[in-house]
């Protein structure tokens, strides 16, 4: 699924589409009702979304995770394991897991730490408590009501900010802002951009800056590529490439979290060979790759980068600090 256009915009469409808005918001509102909230008895952080779709969940969850790990603390990373068929709780093995199992995010979070992919995460934070963890990073989450946080983050694109500020199907929001900041101790806003939302945000919400920084740049400059990707925004991946001095020749944009097909990666083989270029792709895109198709595909390395990180280490002291 790609985003529509009218979510940028608060038009016809959008406003139109906005009663609907009230049933997502009700169906949520129940399912919450309906669930019972429990603590797995260690820390519990999230790093979710206002909005559907890519914001930078993964990389800041394993920024977050490098952080807890620096103050000598043994996190492992949870999910619900989209696209995945594993149930769980399952402990993510990436030397005989695949994306079809436990989805690529937690494919990709296992080649970090340990990782539990559990359709129940409440069962599967208690799971990966009683495992050792001393603390758990939910990769998403925040409107998941079955587990209680003791310090929830809002990662948001600074280039999208959070669209025309409705809820789906009239928006991208999964639910109100107001709902939104309400359960979150910080905004973590990737990129240079300044979304007209911030400017009425209550003090009691800092936004921590950050950005995304190649780390094998080098390996791309001056090269001709055909670069591939199913993500929700291909453009970020098409402007890091730029970035380190990348030629693009040709690109070809699946939707996110697509599952590609032999013929498809023959086909994409073929054009590259034609345009006598080289085959690039995200991390996470070819974790949804089997492993004897990923010879000759190159990957842009990512990390996040704070602009100041001890504003974050303040905010993780005084979570472990309580209680």
């Amino acid at each position: 699924m790609r985003a529509p256009d009218f979510w940028q915009a608060d038009g016809f469409w959008a406003k139109a589409l906005s009663p609907l808005s009230l049933l997502w918001r009700a169906g949520a509102g129940i399912r919450a009702m309906k669930t019972t909230m429990r603590h797995p008895g260690c820390k519990v952080f999230c790093v979710g979304n206002f909005t559907i779709g890519g914001a930078g969940k993964t990389p800041t969850a394993i920024a977050l995770y490098h952080t807890l790990h620096h103050m000598g603390i043994n996190a492992h990373f949870l999910s619900r394991g989209y696209g995945g068929r594993e149930i769980g709780p399952h402990r993510v093995d990436p030397a005989t897991d695949t994306a079809s199992d436990v989805g690529d995010e937690p494919l990709l979070l296992a080649h970090t730490a340990t990782t539990w992919v559990s359709r129940d995460r409440g069962m599967g934070a208690e799971t990966a408590r009683h495992a050792g963890a001393d603390a758990i990073i939910m990769d998403d989450g925040l409107q998941n009501p079955s587990v209680i946080k003791d310090c929830s983050f809002a990662v948001v694109d600074s280039g999208f900010g959070i669209g025309n500020g409705r809820v789906i199907p009239a928006g991208p929001m999964r639910e109100t802002l107001e709902q939104g900041l309400a359960k979150v101790h910080a905004i973590i806003l990737i990129g240079d951009g300044n979304p007209p939302f911030l400017a009425n945000l209550p003090a009691s919400v800092p936004v921590l800056r950050a950005r995304v920084v190649p780390c094998n740049g080098v390996e791309f400059d001056g090269r001709r590529v055909l670069a591939f990707a199913g993500i929700a925004r291909p453009a970020k991946f098409h402007d890091s490439l730029r970035t380190v001095g990348a030629n693009i020749v040709a690109s070809v944009d699946f939707a996110d979290h697509h599952p590609f097909r032999p013929n498809e990666l023959a086909d994409l083989r073929q054009r590259a060979a034609a345009l006598n270029a080289d085959l690039v792709t995200t991390e996470k895109d070819l974790m949804r790759l089997p492993v004897a198709a990923r010879n000759g595909i190159s990957t842009l390395g990512i990390k996040l980068e704070f602009e100041a990180p001890d504003q974050l280490e303040k905010i993780i002291k005084a979570v472990l600090s309580d209680g």
